[in-house]
């Protein structure tokens, strides 16, 4: 089904390991890669973090293989791959073990019908030590729903605010 729809760009067939944080396909999904592209929080600034009114001094950017992710901190991420969301699908996202394992929580909101671009990632370290993210490699897993009927109304059809997104992606109102 990808591949025919050309859901996800590029498509790994297979589970690729080899020292790696697995990514590519599963046996019910697909495990996506984080770009090596971060935008860490930060209190350098002591700036409110408020999704009305988001101050660009919350974080600092971070581009490169491998991310440390402050102890008890946070940091927002992308996909290395690109996604086009069938009419009749849903998309749920969920952490990697071999991260949860060492308290490293990933949140992403589903993939709705007709959305499409680069996953935004959002990464909690939820341990009081430092963490390492790395680029290139596994973060999460994707398991697709596909629906009995298409929505009267999906994101597309609404001008969803995230449609289309190139990189990591900042809160919208």
């Amino acid at each position: 089904m990808s591949e025919e729809h050309g859901m996800i760009e590029p498509f790994e067939p297979n589970q690729v390991k080899q020292g790696n944080i697995s990514y590519g396909l599963s046996s019910y999904g697909y495990d996506i890669r984080v770009a090596p592209e971060f935008k860490v929080f930060t209190n350098l600034h002591n700036v409110i973090v408020d999704p009305k009114a988001f101050d660009n001094r919350s974080f600092v950017d971070v581009n490169t293989k491998e991310c440390i992710i402050p102890p008890n901190s946070f940091a927002l991420a992308r996909t290395e791959e690109y996604f086009r969301i069938p009419r009749d699908v849903l998309v749920v996202c969920v952490g990697k073990s071999t991260y949860a394992r060492c308290g490293i929580i990933v949140n992403v909101t589903p993939l709705e019908p007709t959305w499409c671009g680069y996953l935004t990632l959002e990464i909690s370290n939820t341990t009081p030590l430092p963490a390492k993210i790395y680029g290139g490699e596994g973060i999460a897993q994707l398991l697709f729903l596909e629906g009995d009927q298409e929505p009267m109304v999906a994101y597309a059809d609404r001008d969803g605010k995230y449609q289309d997104q190139e990189g990591v992606t900042l809160p919208k109102l």
